[in-house]
């Protein structure tokens, strides 16, 4: 392959005939190409162990060498376009970024402090490696760092119950959040019970599954010798009568409101 730069070139061919290609190939810089990870990437938190992450963010990238461009990507095609040809680069640029990914000691919680750093992590490492093919990388950037949308909403959990400060208390604010609702239908308050038992379940799982030890659970405590003394059964027969009209909202609210102080 014979290459030219920039300008005109004189070609001689003395008293012999033969046929040839030319190429023109586009040196300047590609700017604001898009990368992304088509399926979320496995990698190992400190904090977390094992999470899926999803990345996305763009570059930049100029020809750099176009003998070794041609001969690594182009060969014999007549037509390459930039769509063409970062297609055929995603594989690499993916394999460098789960590599640096899998390395990093930063945990992901912490990933978006460190979003420029990270940046030019992902750049020295997928530099070489597009270089291989001619090409010189101008920048990377990463613009989004993100779990799948089932894991994400598990952190947010236990992000509210950190913020919560332990499972009791956890509980509790599961609880009245469900009274309103048996409010609103009477005889499901049975329902919301079944929801707290699962709400505490789910919580526990998610404690240990992100390495924190739920908190113990409280003792159960004696049955009440008379179902008047239970708030929750209180809550359901005041529920019953609300729905008949034998209360008013006042005063149920009222007695709701005497009810939830002593689950406090």
């Amino acid at each position: 392959m014979d290459c030219r730069r920039t300008g005109r070139a004189g070609l001689s061919f003395p008293n012999v005939w033969h046929k040839s290609d030319v190429y023109f190939f586009d040196t300047k810089d590609q700017i604001d190409r898009k990368w992304g990870t088509t399926q979320p990437l496995t990698v190992r938190d400190k904090e977390y162990g094992p999470i899926r992450l999803r990345a996305f963010g763009n570059y930049s990238y100029a020809i750099g060498d176009v003998e070794m461009f041609w001969s690594r990507l182009v060969g014999t095609a007549e037509r390459s376009t930039s769509e063409m040809i970062e297609g055929q680069l995603r594989g690499v640029i993916l394999m460098a970024i789960a590599t640096t990914l899998g390395q990093s000691s930063v945990a992901f919680i912490d990933m978006a402090a460190n979003q420029e750093a990270f940046s030019q992590k992902l750049a020295e490492a997928i530099g070489p490696a597009l270089r291989a093919y001619g090409i010189d990388v101008k920048s990377f950037y990463v613009q989004s760092l993100s779990l799948p949308d089932e894991l994400q909403r598990v952190l947010d959990k236990v992000s509210s119950m950190n913020m919560l400060g332990d499972l009791n208390r956890y509980v509790q604010f599961q609880t009245a959040e469900s009274i309103p609702i048996a409010a609103e239908n009477p005889g499901g308050l049975a329902g919301a019970g079944a929801g707290l038992g699962a709400g505490l379940a789910i919580g526990q799982t998610m404690a240990q599954g992100f390495g924190h030890a739920p908190a113990p659970a409280a003792p159960a405590q004696a049955a009440p010798s008379q179902p008047a003394e239970d708030p929750i059964q209180l809550l359901e027969k005041l529920g019953g009568l609300l729905a008949k009209g034998i209360l008013t909202q006042q005063e149920f609210d009222a007695k709701k409101a005497e009810l939830l102080s002593r689950i406090k």
